[in-house]
């Protein structure tokens, strides 16, 4: 009797850095580059090539000695193991103006997240045409999911009302969230949450710029120091 592989658990680190590799190897793909070596994909991606080869080991693939990675097939396994062999339809709550972005944004389709529904409560914005979507009311929510097969929403609420949209997100049968909102939501158990918070983005990059202006002007210091020793 044939015993079947133990799927290996990918730690959550390895899966953030899938998309990138994939979005580089789409790129390459285009470029009509047949193989990358792991040196490769880790200067495209800004990591080492040690922890590519041991990314790459969780989905049974190594590589080449001398050749490297065959891109279109490590596309095919890393869309694979990222479950976008099928597409997975979003609704969003929240029509405002992150909400209209959002929805308006092309690339969301293109990578296989349709937008299955946008819902809001304001009278004003119900009815209305985003991305080819119509915006329905929050009471309509749970209908979308159900009919639509939705199991991944996105909160692009005010802060305020944040929770409250995830709560009916999870009572609706959604099993995912991407949190858009500055706040930390309380899901059940089971119930998987994303943040994106722009916010946090700028002050990380606002402590390298930091960084870099403090970096230029040791250096300007230390031309002055050496000029004042010489004179």
């Amino acid at each position: 009797m044939p015993v079947e592989r133990v799927r290996r658990r990918i730690p959550e680190a390895t899966v953030a850095r899938l998309p990138v590799y994939l979005r580089i190897l789409v790129e390459q793909a285009g470029e009509e580059v047949e193989c990358i070596s792991s040196e490769g994909l880790a200067e495209l991606a800004g990591v080492n090539a040690a922890k590519v080869r041991k990314d790459l080991s969780y989905l049974g693939s190594y590589g080449t000695r001398g050749v490297g990675y065959e891109v279109a097939f490590l596309v095919y396994q890393i869309r694979r193991e990222l479950g976008l062999t099928h597409d997975w339809p979003v609704v969003i709550v929240g029509a405002g103006n992150l909400g209209q972005a959002l929805a308006g944004y092309n690339g969301f389709g293109e990578r296989g997240f349709p937008v299955a529904g946008i819902v809001d409560i304001e009278p004003g914005k119900v009815g209305s045409v985003i991305g080819g979507v119509r915006v329905r009311h929050i009471d309509d929510l749970q209908q979308i999911v159900q009919s639509r097969r939705v199991s991944i929403g996105v909160v692009a609420t005010p802060p305020s009302a944040a929770q409250d949209a995830a709560d009916r997100l999870v009572r609706a049968g959604v099993t995912s969230i991407l949190n858009f909102a500055p706040v930390v939501l309380a899901v059940p158990r089971g119930i998987s949450v994303r943040k994106v918070d722009l916010a946090v983005e700028l002050q990380i990059l606002s402590y390298y710029e930091q960084r870099r202006v403090g970096v230029g002007l040791q250096a300007v210091g230390s031309n002055d120091s050496t000029r004042g020793a010489s004179a």
